[in-house]
């Protein structure tokens, strides 16, 4: 009998380790959760939902940072010129995230969109030269992509896309 559960699975990579997919991909209920919030209820949770949305995308922004400093921490044999720009990228997204808050809400959607991008770009750089599991960056795509799809279309209703 075939296990249903294992579908998840081969719709990205069989080899990702099923909570990092099923954890990863929940991961992503927040973000297309508030942004259909903002897009079909705006009125009168625009506010919540946009504040929410922002936050948790700034959220995630620093977490893949700190994925990055992961990543980092296992340059056993790397030069220090090497270690000092993986370290120091690792805290960009954080500081950078931390701006996005302070603008107008709309405008942090989209300084948050594009640090997604380059967070994942970065985490490329760093797998072409050093070892990471093969399933991290296919994933990391797929995550990446729907954040940013999410990040984007609220963008674009809250300044005056959708509307």
């Amino acid at each position: 009998m075939e296990n249903h559960l294992d579908w998840p699975c081969t719709l990205i990579d069989a080899t990702i380790p099923r909570p990092a997919l099923f954890l990863g991909l929940a991961g992503l209920i927040p973000f297309a959760g508030l942004t259909a919030g903002i897009v079909f209820y705006p009125e009168p949770n625009l506010s919540y939902f946009l504040g929410w949305l922002v936050q948790y995308g700034a959220l995630i922004a620093a977490f893949t940072g700190a994925l990055q400093w992961g990543l980092a921490m296992q340059l056993d044999d790397a030069s220090d010129s090497t270690r000092w720009a993986a370290f120091g990228w690792s805290v960009c997204p954080a500081l950078i995230a931390w701006i996005a808050l302070q603008l107008p809400q709309y405008a942090g959607c989209y300084l948050l969109a594009p640090l997604l991008i380059v967070c994942w770009l970065m985490d490329w750089r760093f797998a072409r030269h050093h070892v990471v599991p093969g399933w991290y960056l296919p994933l990391r795509g797929v995550l990446t992509a729907g954040a940013v799809l999410c990040l984007t279309i609220a963008g674009w209703v809250l300044a005056g896309g959708g509307h």
